[in-house]
């Protein structure tokens, strides 16, 4: 696992880890972040579980262009729970 922050965000990337390991850090990290800062994650796959997680939290998910073989997600918070 990887973790940096850029201007646009905090980025993790979970590519490698076997489940339920990246759900785990991104649901850490969402946790961990000022509520203005959007998280991307970098995945080797749809993070299907991912989703309700993020939904109860209050967090939504939007994938993003990446290269092939990635999942790119931006991760913010619901504009209806903030």
């Amino acid at each position: 696992m990887k973790q940096w922050s850029e201007a646009d965000a905090e980025h993790i990337d979970v590519r490698g880890l076997s489940p339920p390991q990246p759900l785990i850090a991104i649901v850490r990290l969402i946790e961990s972040v000022d509520d203005a800062r959007a998280v991307v994650a970098h995945l080797d796959r749809d993070p299907v579980m991912l989703y309700p997680e993020l939904a109860e939290r209050g967090w939504a998910a939007r994938r993003m262009p990446a290269p092939s073989g990635e999942v790119r997600l931006k991760l913010t918070r619901d504009a209806d729970s903030a």
